[in-house]
């Protein structure tokens, strides 16, 4: 099994890079089809995957089973003045992967996003409600998955939001910072998601990646909290006495617009290879654990 990861020194592609060289995550065991695995990781350094003439040059000089795509331009605000690079980072470089994927008859998974959806609702999102991205980075990952879709039958999209890991930047690194230098910080309750980890993400995508249920996936965290709650949770957990104090997005105006609601049900997991996804709180007590282990 040759497996190729894009964005392998992002938070979740070295994720992925790790579960798989050990053959477990944070939850348990991967399938059985990835122990004499073979990984090609990749960075923008490496292979631009919006450059479609550089991504068949190299799949000329090389082989895969499976395309784990976690390559994207993810800085919401920035999208919404940097169109272009955010449609060729999500949409055509989704589209090329798929392309790869396709000229090696391999499986490919590509990660997409909660902004696909405007957030104007208080129930879970299902894989069959139509997204209505109001962000050009929500319409542009939202172009990549139809991209993805269009061009290979082997495909599986895997939506997740409130990504944290271990690696690069996220809201825990961010409120862990400032919680240490501040008495108090300001953070809205009025946006409510689910916070995943990014173990928990990369044991599902392989669980799929292992199947032949090729379409459309949410995976996130379980249960629902505020950005508020969550940096309660971080700042206690930490055992730091900065006060976390709730306030409105309206305070904090920002280019793109916010979701006021971002949770998604998953409906698609429970229906296949089934759901092992973590309560959000188990989870961030586990990245406590091992941050602390290896500090």
């Amino acid at each position: 099994m040759k497996v190729l990861i894009t964005g392998s020194e992002g938070q979740l592609g070295t994720e992925l890079c790790s579960v798989l060289k050990e053959g477990t995550s944070e939850i348990g065991p991967i399938p059985a089809i990835f122990q004499k695995v073979e990984i090609e990781p990749v960075d923008l350094a490496r292979l631009d995957i919006t450059d479609w003439a550089a991504v068949d040059d190299f799949g000329k000089t090389h082989s895969g089973d499976l395309i784990l795509n976690c390559a994207a331009m993810t800085d919401v605000d920035a999208c919404e003045t940097k169109q272009e690079t955010a449609m060729k980072a999500n949409a055509i470089g989704a589209r090329n992967m798929a392309q790869l994927a396709r000229k090696w008859a391999a499986k490919i998974i590509h990660v997409s996003t909660d902004y696909v959806f405007d957030g104007r609702r208080e129930t879970p999102y299902t894989e069959w409600d139509i997204p209505s991205p109001a962000t050009v980075y929500g319409q542009s990952k939202l172009l990549g998955e139809r991209y993805v879709r269009e061009t290979w039958s082997r495909s599986f999209i895997v939506r997740t939001a409130w990504l944290y890991g271990y690696k690069g930047n996220n809201f825990v690194k961010t409120i862990l910072g400032l919680a240490k230098d501040r008495d108090s910080i300001r953070v809205v309750d009025d946006q409510r998601g689910n916070p995943t980890h990014v173990s928990d993400l990369a044991h599902h995508m392989l669980k799929i990646a292992a199947t032949e249920d090729y379409g459309l996936y949410h995976c996130t965290g379980s249960g629902v909290c505020s950005w508020y709650e969550f940096a309660k949770e971080i700042v206690a957990l930490a055992g730091l006495s900065c006060e976390v104090v709730p306030c409105r997005t309206e305070e904090f105006p920002r280019p793109a617009p916010r979701p006021a609601w971002s949770a998604m049900d998953h409906l698609m997991l429970r229906c296949t290879v089934g759901d092992e996804t973590r309560p959000w709180q188990e989870g961030l007590k586990a990245y406590f654990s091992k941050k602390g282990a290896e500090e």
